[in-house]
């Protein structure tokens, strides 16, 4: 799908025209910068490749240098490759927030919040076994039994125990956008997306 690469700013809320409060998520979207158009005839396939956020110069490769020179842009943090866009965009062109509009619906990816190790009480939602009394003073939120010993003698793979938790790659559907800021390259769309402020998003239509 064809997309762009933006920016979690927060989160707010904003009056709509029935005048209901919505909720929003507010995405700073681009600019964003075409660094390679890929072809059948060169590639074996059609994408574009754009990046977004410059990087320092010192912390860029050597290789990436050469590819970011060559597309005559400066060095850029995140490259991502997009299909199916509707126009033709050469190399070196600027995409930003107004190649969406307002009321469109949009699919937004990033990676959850990272929680570390976590028991299975806030990681799977377990409800904790036993009683607040009767000398149970550390069973409240243990998993319980994780299986039989004799039959079947083993712990099925799955099993929902601690681990860690978050930073997961998730995507959230049918985001309406509320409300285009085309001076700042914001944009809020109506609900949560996934990450912490300052997260990076993939925007595709």
């Amino acid at each position: 799908m064809a997309g762009l690469l933006g920016k979690k700013i927060g989160m707010t809320s904003i009056f709509d025209d029935a005048g209901k409060n919505v909720a929003c998520t507010v995405v700073e979207v681009g600019p964003c910068y075409v660094t390679q158009v890929k072809t059948k005839a060169t590639d074996g396939y059609e994408a574009v490749q754009i990046g977004y956020e410059e990087a320092k110069e010192k912390n860029t490769t050597k290789p990436l240098k050469g590819h970011f020179s060559k597309a005559g842009v400066k060095p850029l943090r995140f490259l991502k490759e997009f299909k199916d866009f509707e126009e033709n965009y050469n190399v070196g062109d600027t995409l930003d927030v107004t190649y969406f509009k307002e009321g469109e619906l949009v699919e937004v990816s990033g990676r959850t919040k990272g929680k570390g190790f976590q028991g299975v009480v806030k990681r799977h939602g377990f409800g904790g076994v036993g009683q607040s009394t009767h000398g149970q003073h550390n069973r409240l939120r243990a998993p319980g039994s994780i299986g039989a010993c004799a039959t079947p003698s083993r712990v099925f793979k799955g099993m929902r125990m601690a681990g860690r938790t978050g930073n997961d790659k998730k995507m959230v559907f049918n985001l309406k956008i509320v409300k285009i800021y085309p001076d700042k390259n914001i944009m809020l769309v109506k609900g949560s997306v996934p990450g912490h402020n300052g997260a990076n998003l993939i925007i595709e239509k």
